[in-house]
């Protein structure tokens, strides 16, 4: 059975003012999902389900789907405030979505094999995916066992500003004992300077973080629901705390419930999280291209 690739673009939309103004960074037009969508043919996933909002779907098939629907099976799932669990109700004002783990939960209907997850506007590059679909093929689709995807964080970091990462900790036998959701994160020049939840550190770049490339299988659906309901029962600021995948994991590793395999990628990040980025994507796109890892036309 090929594994599925679940791809969290609900907020592209409303991050980048509509699918239609995505910048390309592709010499024909790409942009960077696509690169992650080809890779992911190429790694041998036999289908992709894309996670947006109801209201971006028509510009969503139009500039993305129509690209792929003939090459891979696609499929839509839809992240929406009012998919709760029975007897609860949307806080009054509510508008901020619910977070990562409940994007994943919105394709609760349409995934029945082990499956990856990645943000729709990170590039993680070929041999990320070769990684992930290899570790997805020897899952028990009926256990808690998973897997993640890490980078070195010196091959995650803009030069132009800074960026949030998941800083992992590693057991002696390679596998994920805690995450850290992590912000502020900077080259410097002794280093590089992380904010991290008990205070700002220095750290030298060769430590493991997530970029959201997990390998899950579909048990992981129930746990979700589970803690997702908790979650909201007992959630800080009814109107902006967000359920993210990290605390959930965490929450199943210190029960003894999961073992998460880390698996590592030595590949490097590209994306545009400032303007002053998408020089940067082109030329690395470029020399990947010259290298003859893509075609110049995917």
């Amino acid at each position: 059975m090929k594994p599925t690739l679940l791809v969290l673009a609900a907020g592209m939309g409303s991050r980048y003012g509509g699918l239609k103004q995505i910048d390309p960074v592709g010499p024909c037009g790409e942009v960077i999902l696509d690169y992650s969508i080809h890779d992911a043919i190429r790694a041998g996933f036999g289908k992709v389900v894309f996670v947006i909002r109801k209201e971006i779907e028509s510009d969503f098939r139009d500039t993305i789907g129509v690209r792929w629907q003939d090459r891979i099976d696609v499929a839509y799932a839809f992240q929406s405030l009012d998919d709760l669990p029975d007897g609860i109700e949307i806080p009054p004002s509510r508008q901020k979505p619910w977070g990562t783990t409940h994007a994943i939960l919105a394709a609760r209907n349409c995934i029945r094999e082990p499956f990856g997850v990645i943000n729709a506007d990170d590039f993680y590059g070929p041999r990320s995916f070769q990684r992930l679909a290899g570790e997805l093929s020897n899952l028990d689709a009926a256990a808690l066992d998973f897997v993640l995807i890490g980078f070195p964080l010196h091959n995650t970091i803009s030069e132009n500003g800074t960026v949030s990462r998941g800083l992992c900790t590693l057991d002696a036998l390679g596998n994920l004992a805690a995450i850290q959701e992590c912000h502020e994160i900077r080259p410097v020049s002794e280093g590089i300077a992380v904010n991290r939840p008990d205070g700002p550190a220095l750290l030298d770049g060769t430590q493991t973080v997530s970029m959201n490339m997990w390998g899950f299988t579909p048990v992981f659906f129930d746990r979700a629901w589970e803690g997702f309901a908790q979650f909201l029962k007992k959630m800080p600021d009814p109107l902006k705390s967000e359920y993210y995948i990290p605390t959930l994991v965490q929450d199943l590793i210190d029960s003894g419930e999961s073992r998460v395999a880390v698996k590592q990628s030595d590949e490097t990040w590209l994306g545009v999280t400032y303007p002053e980025d998408k020089p940067i994507v082109h030329a690395g796109l470029a020399a990947l291209i010259d290298k003859g890892v893509y075609p110049r036309k995917l």
